[in-house]
């Protein structure tokens, strides 16, 4: 019940019916409309109602009806103010006609098929009238729940996800949160079908999109969305992507989920049963530097399509547990193992997420995984890259603009490479004044490499050259500070720190709010 203003007034009545079936209409709904001075419907302009439809068994055949006929229904209108305009102008005027009933002390009852604050017109009178007069919303069974009902699957299950979704989103709106979420509805279909299909064709849901047409109203139908003629589909119908534990699941290989290294040895390829040609595959996804935040869609619905993860377990730790989702965690040092071990499973028929921070094709696993897609026998399993965001990139964003002009990126790392290489790489790079992103600049083992790269740079930089020392970026223990270059202490950097070091002309500028920003113009002095 809403704060009004003025008494004596009628009372304001939002009625959900649910989703076409009178016997779906809940009791306090019937009643409400039994008893009602007025009932209020909205229509096209044919006149016909679908909402009268449902509560016409309900209704007393004396009561006051007021009927709200829409003057547009596709946005093509000459009115002034265009389609928003015309629509605009007809809600004041159908409000304008129930707050007269309402201060002459009716009750008013405004019908809404499903539930009359989702996606229902009813919301557009409560609004206009609510703040005014006394009202109440009386709920009712929603379209969704009657074609999760007809189609008798799970919409959501345990921590899954379900999105629902407007089919009038742009084309590459929808792909995306279909490409992310768990289960999702695509409500508003009509002449958006064909957008909606190519979306869930797109994000790679199209074989699991299931279509249902007037649920619990006559003329129902439940098909395999990519059977559905466009030119069949009336406005009154959904897409919908059921829960994905329901799937069944795919044979899984005798392997223990951990620790992976143990299952690597086990499993040689010579013992692993191939799947038919297009089974499974590998698609080797980038989670970002840290959190959710920095997850594309696009990698957080792989992770979630995926039968398997394998990955270094700092990085599968990361991603939500899903039920009867295997977890293959192993260490940071068998990047060819793990990804041997992946393309087995996909041959096998599963559907594999190889994780790693960051970019995967940035000092990661994706060159790994299709060094050895490349030989016998994984020449023919699919593989995929889903790009995430670099950690050079978020540390720079924490910072300013600091690769705002020409760039090189650099590990410090030796493990795979002679230091050698690396320095001649680091002096070629600074002669030819770049910023400098140096990844993997110490660990444990490896105490010398950021003392070595500073003393070298400061061969061609100026002492004060700023770098920006960021750590942890987008992570609990975060911190990025900026430090002159003949000041940048080797004790204070460690794996989980990104150096950004800069050129003759990256600037450190103090603004007035106390913050202080690192960029690097995108003009050069002699250009």
């Amino acid at each position: 019940m809403t704060e009004h203003q003025e008494s004596g007034t009628g009372r304001l009545y939002g009625v959900g019916l649910g989703p076409g079936d009178p016997e779906l209409v809940t009791v306090r709904a019937a009643a409400l409309i039994g008893r009602a001075d007025v009932v209020a419907y909205h229509s096209a302009r044919h006149g016909r109602s679908i909402a009268r439809s449902i509560a016409e068994s309900y209704l007393r055949g004396d009561q006051i009806e007021e009927q709200l006929v829409y003057p547009v229904t596709v946005e093509t209108t000459d009115h002034p103010g265009g389609y928003r305009g015309a629509l605009d102008e007809f809600y004041e005027e159908a409000a304008a006609r129930l707050a007269a009933h309402l201060d002459a002390g009716r009750t008013v009852v405004v019908l809404a098929e499903g539930d009359p604050l989702f996606y229902g017109s009813y919301q557009h009178m409560h609004k206009r009238l609510a703040h005014r007069y006394p009202t109440e919303v009386v709920p009712g069974v929603t379209s969704v729940s009657a074609a999760a009902a007809r189609l008798g699957t799970p919409l959501v299950e345990a921590e899954e996800v379900l999105t629902i979704l407007p089919g009038t989103l742009p084309e590459e709106e929808l792909t995306a949160r279909l490409a992310a979420t768990d289960s999702a509805v695509v409500m508003k279909l009509g002449r958006t079908f064909p957008t909606v299909r190519r979306a869930l064709e797109r994000s790679g849901r199209l074989a699991e999109a299931r279509y249902v047409e007037r649920a619990t109203m006559a003329g129902e139908r439940t098909v395999p969305l990519a059977e559905v003629d466009p030119g069949s589909v009336p406005y009154f119908s959904v897409a919908v992507l059921p829960s994905r534990i329901g799937l069944a699941p795919v044979e899984q290989a005798s392997v223990e989920p951990a620790p992976v290294e143990q299952a690597f040895v086990e499993q040689a390829p010579a013992e692993q049963a191939s799947a038919p040609d297009g089974a499974g595959e590998v698609v080797v996804v980038g989670l970002g530097p840290a959190g959710p935040l920095w997850l594309t869609p696009e990698a957080r619905g792989e992770l979630a399509a995926a039968t398997d993860l394998v990955g270094y377990t700092t990085y599968i730790d990361r991603v939500p547990v899903r039920p009867g989702q295997q977890r293959h965690g192993s260490d940071n040092k068998v990047e060819a193992e793990r990804a041997e071990f992946a393309l087995d499973l996909a041959r096998r028929g599963h559907r594999v997420a190889v994780v790693s921070s960051g970019d995967p094709g940035v000092f990661a696993m994706a060159t790994a995984v299709l060094e050895a897609a490349c030989e016998e026998p994984y020449r023919s399993v699919p593989v995929r890259i889903v790009p995430g965001m670099t950690a050079a990139h978020a540390a720079a964003s924490r910072a300013g603009a600091p690769l705002g002009h020409d760039y090189a990126v650099v590990s410090l790392s030796d493990r795979l490479k002679p230091w050698e290489a690396v320095a001649k790489r680091l002096r070629a790079a600074a002669e030819a004044d770049l910023v400098l992103a140096l990844y993997n600049p110490g660990s444990q083992i490896r105490t010398t490499q950021v003392g070595l790269a500073r003393d070298l740079l400061l061969e061609h930089r100026a002492p004060d050259t700023p770098v920006v020392m960021a750590r942890d970026v987008g992570g609990p223990t975060e911190r990025v500070r900026t430090v002159k270059l003949a000041e940048l202490d080797p004790a204070q950097v460690d794996m989980r720190t990104i150096l950004l070091i800069g050129s003759s002309q990256t600037r450190v500028v103090r603004r007035d709010d106390g913050t202080e920003v690192v960029w690097t113009p995108r003009r050069y002095p002699s250009a």
